[in-house]
């Protein structure tokens, strides 16, 4: 299975935090899956700990990139193609950053896994 992560699944899956599902963990940690997370992640990160949103043990330019590393999820660029799937994509979510996950994983054939009901209202495959 190939797996673009939602922003709050990888930050749950490196804290270990308890609102992530077994089923979603074990397959992030299933080395037979293909687990993403996109450089809109990133971004994101870094702006909400710039608004004192997102307390992170180290700034998230460093700490994500580790954290990446350790647990072996590959970043995922955004590249044009991707950018153009937003023309077509009905505006469900306001949110522009699911948004772009959104046309990553349309134009990748990735899994979104995430709990945001509005990103689970748009025909792309979720977990």
């Amino acid at each position: 299975m190939k797996v673009l992560l939602d922003t709050h699944i990888f930050l749950w899956f490196i804290s270990g935090d308890s609102r992530l599902s077994a089923d979603v963990r074990d397959v992030v940690r299933d080395s037979d899956n293909e687990i993403y997370l996109s450089v809109v992640s990133v971004w994101e990160c870094i702006v909400k700990y710039q608004l004192g949103k997102l307390p992170l043990p180290e700034t998230p330019e460093m700490y994500l990139p580790k954290q990446r590393d350790l647990h072996q999820i590959p970043s995922l660029a955004l590249d044009e193609i991707s950018v153009a799937q937003l023309a077509k994509l009905p505006p469900l979510h306001r949110d522009p950053f699911d948004r772009m996950l959104i046309c990553q994983a349309l134009q990748n054939g990735l899994t979104i896994a995430t709990v945001d009901a509005a990103v689970r209202a748009y025909p792309i495959n979720t977990m």
